[in-house]
This record gives C-alpha cells, sequence and structure tokens, in this order.
C-alpha cells in the first residue's frame, strides 16, 4: 500500500483486524492475586527495525523473559527465539535493521572495605538470530582488580544510533581514562575511533540532524557558584563554546532539546524568567533567541520530536513533528506535523479514545481550565519508520495495562497484552484532582477509587502514596509497580498528592518544597487526608501512608509528627537520617548548592522512639541508593517507643525492580498483609 493510499485510509478510519476488547460485563470483578501481580508483562519492549521489516519484544516465561523476532508481513509465522543463559534480559531495541541492543543484568557483590552488594549492568549488541553477541564499546583488558570492577559496573551509552548510517553508532564510554569520550564503532569490525575528547565536567552530548556532535552541558563553579554552562560547538573552529550559565542555586534550566536541519538552528528548552518551562527557536551564530515553537499553560515543556531521517516522503529532515510536555500522562505529546495529526485522529477512532473534560488548575496562580483529556486511557506511539508506514502502538492508562497493537499498511493487528490475567474492572478509575493546603497553596493529585462493584460505595479505607525524589512526580499511566493496582483491587482509595517540591508542574511548585522537609511538604499530604474525609472518599480513622524512597522518609516522618490522621504507615527503602544522605550524596559543588539547600527540616531518627503509630519497614539489602542502614537505624530505634513496629529485610532487592518475580511477590504480600491485617491489628 503506497503513502497516499495509507493516509487516505486513515482519513477515513482505521481497520482494526484483531478488534478491540470492550470487555464482558460482570456482577463482580475478580480481583488480581498477587502472583499475577508481580508477574513479568506478558509482552513489552516492543520494538521496530528502521526500515519496519522485523519487530522485537519481549516475552515472559515465568522467571525468564526471551527475545522474540518477527517478520512485521508474516506476525502469524512462529518468530526466532533468543534467549540468555548467563544474565537476564531487561529491554531490546533494534539498533539497526538487522542488529538489536539488548540490555541485560545480574547480581553483583563487591568486597572492599565492606561488602557491597549491588548489581551490574551489561548492554550488548546480537544480530536477529541471537547467534553473535559483542559489547558496543571494546575494552582493553583489565590489568587490575580495581579495573575488572570498574568495567563489570560500567555501561556504555548510545548516545546517536546515526539513522542515515548502516553500519555505525555513536557511543560513550563510562569506564576508564577515556570515560566520557565519545567513539564512532563501526557494527560490523566492532572498531572505535574516538571523535570526542571529554572531561569530567561534561554532563552529556546532543547530535544535531545531521549526527555530529553539536551542543554539550557542562558543571563547572565560579565566584557565584555552581552552574550549568550550555555549549555549542563552533562548526569552524570545532571549539565548545558557551552560550548559557545557569546557576543551580536559581533552579534555572536550560537545555538544548534538538536541532532543526539547518544546523545553525537549535530548539531550546528553557524556564528562565518563567514559571513553566517554554521551547523556542535559537539562532546559535547570532546567539539570538527567535520564535517560541511551544508553551503549555499548566505544564512544562519538555522535548521536541523531530524527524532524523533523509529521504523520507512528504516529511523533511529535522522537520518537527510534535512537541512533549509534562501533562497527567506524563510526556504527552501534542502533534504538529500533518501526517501525524491525520494518525492520531485515526488512531483515537479506531481504539475509541475518547477525551474526558477535565479540569486543570496552575498551582502558580490558581488559574482554572476545563479541556478535553484522555483521562481513562491513551495511547503512545512506542516506535515507527520514518516513513509512518508502520508503527508499534501501545494503550494504556492507570486503571488500563498495556495492550499492544501493530499499524501497517493501514491496518491495527494485536501484538497482546501486557497483563492478560488481570482483570482491569477490578482496578478503579483515577483521576486528576486538586486541593488547597493550609496555606492556600493548590496542590495537584492524582486519585484512586475502588471498584464500586467489588468494594460497594465509598467511603473507604484510604492510602496516601507520596512519590519519591523529591524532585520527580507521578502519571496518570499504569503503575508497572503494582503498588496502586494491589491497593486499588483490596478496596482501598488511593490519594497521590504532588506535594511541593514536585517536578513538572512549574517552578513554583517545585521550589516552595526547599528546606521544607517534613513541615509544608508532609503538610501538603496531611492536608490531603482532611480533603479525601471532607470528599467522603476517605473513612476517618483508617487513613495510612505508603511511600518508598523519599516517600519512605515521608512514612517515617508521619509516624513521628503530632496530631497524625495516620492509623499506621509503610516506609520502603525510606530516609531516615537527612544528614547523613547530606554526606553520602552531595559531595560536589553542583549536589551541594543545587539540592543539599532544600534537604532541610525534619529528620525523623531523632524522634524514632517517640513514634505516634505502628510502622511497617521494609528495604532491600542490595539497595546503594538509600542504605539499608537508614531503615535499621530507624527500626532499632523506634522499638522503644512502646508502637508496633516490622522490619522486614529483602534479600536480593535493590532501589529498583526485584531480582525475580518470587521477590517481586513478597513485597507486595508484604504490603497487602500488612494494609489488610496488620496496621495494629485488625487491618486498616
Amino acid at each position: 500500500m503506497g503513502k497516499i493510499h495509507l493516509f487516505r485510509h486513515l482519513a477515513s478510519g482505521l481497520a482494526l483486524t484483531a478488534g478491540l476488547s470492550a470487555g464482558v460485563a460482570q456482577a463482580k470483578p475478580a480481583a488480581p492475586t498477587v502472583e499475577q501481580l508481580a508477574a513479568y508483562p506478558a509482552v513489552s519492549s516492543f520494538s521496530l527495525s528502521p526500515d519496519g521489516k522485523h519487530l522485537a519484544a519481549l516475552q515472559a516465561r515465568g522467571e525468564e523473559r526471551v527475545i522474540l523476532v518477527w517478520e512485521t508481513a508474516a506476525l502469524d509465522k512462529a518468530p526466532t527465539v533468543i534467549g540468555s543463559a548467563k544474565m537476564k534480559l531487561q529491554g531490546v531495541a533494534f539498533i539497526k535493521d538487522d542488529l538489536l541492543a539488548v540490555s541485560l543484568w545480574q547480581p553483583y557483590d563487591l568486597r572492599a572495605d565492606r561488602l557491597y552488594k549491588t548489581f551490574t549492568n551489561k548492554l550488548m549488541i546480537t544480530d536477529l538470530q541471537g547467534k553473535q553477541w559483542r559489547e558496543p564499546m571494546p575494552q582493553q583488558r583489565a590489568e587490575s582488580r580495581d579495573e575488572q570492577v570498574r568495567q563489570a559496573l560500567s555501561v556504555p551509552s548510545i548516545l546517536d544510533t546515526l539513522p542515515n548510517d548502516p553500519d555505525h553508532v555513536l557511543v560513550i564510554n563510562r569506564v576508564g581514562s577515556t570515560s566520557g569520550d565519545v567513539y564512532k564503532v563501526d557494527l560490523r569490525s566492532f572498531k572505535a575511533e574516538r571523535v570526542q575528547r571529554s572531561h569530567d565536567r561534561v554532563a552529556g552530548y546532543l547530535t544535531d540532524a545531521q549526527g555530529n556532535l553539536a551542543a554539550r552541558l557542562s558543571n563547572d563553579t565560579d565566584g557565584k557558584g555552581a552552574f550549568v554552562a550550555a555549549q555549542f560547538r563552533n562548526p569552524n573552529s570545532g571549539e565548545w563554546e558557551e552560550h548559557f550559565r545557569s546557576y543551580v542555586k536559581s533552579r534555572d534550566e536550560v537545555e538544548v532539546v534538538g536541532f532543526a536541519d539547518d544546523p545553525n538552528i537549535a530548539f531550546v528548552r528553557s524556564n528562565v524568567g518563567r514559571d513553566k518551562s517554554v521551547i523556542y527557536e535559537y539562532d546559535i551564530a547570532a546567539k539570538r533567541k527567535k520564535e517560541n515553537l511551544f508553551e503549555h499553560r499548566f505544564f512544562d515543556a519538555s522535548s521536541t520530536i523531530v524527524n532524523r531521517v533523509k529521504g523520507v516522503d512528504g516529511v523533511g529532515l529535522g522537520e518537527i513533528l510534535g512537541l512533549s510536555y509534562e501533562g497527567p500522562r506524563g510526556s504527552d505529546v501534542q502533534w504538529v506535523h500533518p501526517k501525524l495529526k491525520a494518525l492520531d485522529q485515526a488512531l483515537r477512532a479506531a481504539l475509541q479514545l475518547a477525551p474526558t473534560p477535565t479540569e486543570l488548575v496552575d498551582p502558580a496562580n490558581g488559574e482554572r481550565a476545563t479541556v478535553g483529556y484522555d483521562s481513562h486511557a491513551g495511547y503512545r506511539l512506542v516506535d515507527y519508520t520514518a516513513d509512518l508506514n508502520t508503527a508499534v502502538v501501545a494503550v494504556d492508562g492507570a486503571a488500563r495495562p498495556p495492550e499492544y497493537y501493530l499499524l501497517r499498511e493501514g491496518k491495527l493487528s494485536s501484538l497482546g497484552k501486557a497483563y492478560p490475567q488481570i482483570d482491569r474492572a477490578a482496578l478503579g478509575q483515577t483521576k486528576l484532582v486538586y486541593y488547597k493546603a493550609r496555606d492556600g497553596q493548590t496542590i495537584p493529585a492524582f486519585l484512586t477509587t475502588p471498584s464500586t462493584q467489588l468494594c460497594g460505595d465509598g467511603p473507604w479505607p484510604s492510602v496516601v502514596h507520596p512519590h519519591g525524589g523529591p524532585w520527580s512526580r507521578d502519571h496518570m499511566g499504569f503503575d508497572g509497580s503494582m503498588w496502586v493496582p494491589l491497593m486499588a483491587s483490596r478496596c482501598m482509595a488511593v490519594l497521590q498528592p504532588q506535594y511541593r517540591g514536585s517536578q513538572g508542574w512549574g517552578r513554583q511548585l517545585w521550589v516552595a518544597g526547599d528546606a521544607e522537609w517534613g513541615q509544608k511538604m508532609q503538610d501538603d499530604k496531611d492536608d490531603g487526608v482532611r480533603w479525601l474525609i471532607e470528599q467522603k472518599i476517605a473513612q476517618p480513622g483508617r487513613v495510612a501512608m505508603f511511600g518508598f524512597s523519599y516517600g519512605g522518609y515521608a512514612a517515617f516522618a508521619a509516624s513521628v509528627r503530632p496530631n497524625g490522621l495516620y492509623k499506621c504507615a509503610i516506609a520502603g527503602a525510606g530516609v531516615s537520617d537527612i544528614r547523613k544522605i547530606w554526606a553520602r550524596f552531595y559531595t560536589n559543588p553542583f549536589f551541594r548548592e543545587a539540592q543539599a539547600p532544600t534537604v532541610e527540616g525534619l529528620s525523623p531518627i531523632d524522634q524514632a522512639d517517640k513514634i505516634k503509630i505502628p510502622i511497617m519497614i521494609y528495604h532491600g539489602d542490595r539497595d546503594q541508593t538509600v542504605p539499608i542502614e537508614q531503615s535499621e537505624w530507624f527500626a532499632d530505634k523506634a522499638k522503644a517507643s512502646g508502637q508496633p513496629v516490622e522490619y522486614h529485610p529483602i534479600a536480593d532487592y535493590a532501589h529498583g525492580p526485584a531480582w525475580t518475580r518470587e521477590i517481586m511477590g513478597d513485597q507486595l504480600r508484604l504490603i497487602e498483609t500488612y494494609l489488610l491485617k496488620g496496621c495494629g491489628g485488625s487491618g486498616l
């Protein structure tokens, strides 16, 4: 089918060969078991070859995962199966038409002054049959034990796949004396040519539409303090020249996010002098800002989606296809190219996605607007060919596990569901809400309420579930940690407050959390409880707090603050001593000036022996982000309070994904059991 025919077909609506499952009405949904929630997604990590002839993905087979490779023109034929005997597969992506980049991981024990238990990751390149495996960055033979360790723990990163070059990629080395240097690697001979020497102050590079190194960020200090400089490479001299300097203590951000076909025109994201980040064109030679390309009234702009493939009919090199922003679902996209607009319209119709009226509120000034938004489910273009003739589409929502489709020749074919065993009707419903903190600050939040078919009408037992970071945020997509699906399917309402200190909602909310740990940041969470009760969502006296990482800190804080509203708390991998976290992480001027001054306030360990409510604490013994000692200290001291204290170290668990499905299930079961049966007795 030719391109004109394809888009004529798109305009009249896509055919969906496998049909969309609207779901059979059930009198009572089936709550998923812990084993179902803990399982690997049945299919994930879909990727298309650049020429659109092959499709790869991960498939779960119990405790292991394998790579499947299909011909897109023959999905009915058995795929090639590629496994790994030594390490576990984490992800797969096409790097060339005939080559796959595969990420793998395994536990790693490092014996130095003490035993450090962590995980090591590897990035490997293999063919479509999985016969030959090579590292993308050739390494010299290690001459010492220390060098072996550094090589084992280092992972080179692919800077640019060079889509117009069938044989080469750009790779950043991450180990040895050449760490940070950029190499052009021949994927046929695996010989590497260094194209850029680096230094330890460089924070990252960006290539232009032609694949040339064109911009980078560099960290340094001067008399005013630590700063991040955005530099462009002078095409005549090859020298790096500074164009923007942003001091970290001011929280200004300037980032190059793309280039036009003209390498003199860059696309820059900046929040300088603004509450919300904007994307604008920048004339490099003239050092002059041009027109704004994109800004959103309620959310930070984040990036550009640019065509980087030459010779595409109707789509120019360096032409902007879409612009993304930090909307409720995360990287929401506003498509601007006519072909993408037509594709968007056709996909939405075929996938039966209808926007619902959604109120948005600006936390900085309280301004409001009601817009149409995909609150219940939305789609993502996971991967697509440059001509847009072939694409992988994912549909998901907070209460809708991902479903995958292949768009080819104007037709959508089902590729499978990530969690076909989960009854999505049991996961409740999530929406964006806003409430006022006690000082008048507007707090965005995501509220998940249980299925009334499964749980009856509210109010319900409820959990305040703050995100980690705290310089982070939550989204309305499906929660792959399974924490929210677990709690909602156990008939609990879940509030995820985007408390002050959260990013993506503008500068004002972000900086409002500075030096307010356990204070105004904690008030925001407590005021969310009061709002839940006022709205008849939460049952008074039956509210818990559960968080992980910074969220675990918040749970520690909830347990020691007076006049609390919680029956109990769960702290996963939480920070209990903020002073010792300073000493661990803020060892360079950028962390010291950018974040250390913001980490001030309540240190829960100081009052751990006076906790006011029961608490359950768990922590992975391979966590190198928040050391397990942070939980051990709190648990040991809290036992003197007289309150029930549970502490569960989890073997072979880090600050992220579980090493085995059994470990994943153990973690979820701890949460489930405590909320249903513990929480000081009789459950929440």
